[in-house]
């Protein structure tokens, strides 16, 4: 169905008339082979509270924006390539039924549907989208995703420390890596994640441990991997001298890699310690 519409005047004319509502604020939508394949509203959980947003879903993008007169008017458009997303379905819980998750590279959110058929329509459409778009493409589904924020009205303390409460004056940050609520103290570290922004991000304390952990590894493993090419491309026998040098440069680097596991496990133990006695 979606082939028979690319080049139909309905088609364009619908595109259209979504262009229009945005107006000036929004990007251009037409472009060959674009299909326009369902539209809605879906209620949008965001930092502050969930919140009802206008979603057209087309056959490469997904695009959404802010409800300023209904069916007329939109502002603030977002686009979400479809190539990037990845579905997860939610449980109900209390008020909050009819729900998915919407996992980017760059920004993940849940999204509630009013009614479950209209959920599992929305989900059937969206990922029927995803596996035509990744089988013409032959690319693979993106592997990482971001994290999705938790509300602020979920955390009235710090979630990392669990002892500064939040206030007008102690305002309330997320970390970037996972997502929680974190105050000040607790998140005063960035660190750079490619996938969402080409700029060091506010992370907790937790993640910058572990992610700078993590690069440390990485690149110790990266050292071995050359000393160990650089010796096979030589092309000359080893000596013994040669075989004991190798011998205490891998020794060395992996004592370095023990010590900072060691380092980083007695920082943990230590720091859960202290936050025993104080709490």
């Amino acid at each position: 169905m979606v082939d028979r519409l690319v080049n139909s005047e309905a088609n364009a004319r619908r595109i259209s008339m979504v262009e229009n509502c945005f107006g000036s604020s929004g990007q251009p939508l037409a472009v060959p082979g674009r299909v326009l394949v369902g539209e809605g509203v879906l209620t949008k959980v965001c930092r502050k509270r969930p919140k009802p947003r206008q979603f057209f879903l087309f056959n490469d993008i997904l695009v959404y924006g802010n409800i300023v007169i209904n069916k007329k008017k939109y502002n603030k458009q977002h686009i979400i390539p479809l190539e990037e997303v990845k579905l997860e379905s939610l449980e109900d819980d209390g008020q909050l039924r009819n729900g998915w998750l919407i996992r980017t590279a760059s920004k993940s959110f849940a999204v509630y549907a009013a009614t479950s058929t209209e959920k599992q329509e929305w989900m059937a459409h969206i990922n029927k989208c995803i596996e035509d778009l990744l089988r013409k493409s032959g690319k693979k589904a993106v592997a990482e995703h971001a994290a999705v924020w938790v509300p602020d009205s979920e955390a009235a303390v710090c979630m990392h420390c669990k002892k500064n409460q939040f206030t007008v004056l102690n305002r309330r940050h997320h970390c970037r890596k996972c997502g929680a609520v974190v105050c000040g103290p607790c998140s005063n570290k960035r660190y750079l994640l490619p996938n969402q922004s080409s700029k060091p991000l506010r992370v907790c304390l937790n993640c910058y441990d572990e992610l700078s952990l993590q690069k440390m590894m990485n690149n110790s493993t990266a050292y071995k991997s050359d000393q160990m090419v650089s010796a096979d491309s030589s092309g000359e026998e080893d000596s013994d001298e040669d075989d004991e040098n190798n011998r205490s440069q891998q020794s060395f680097s992996e004592a370095t890699v023990e010590q900072v596991n060691i380092v980083y496990i007695l920082k943990t133990i230590l720091t859960n310690i202290y936050n025993d006695l104080v709490s």
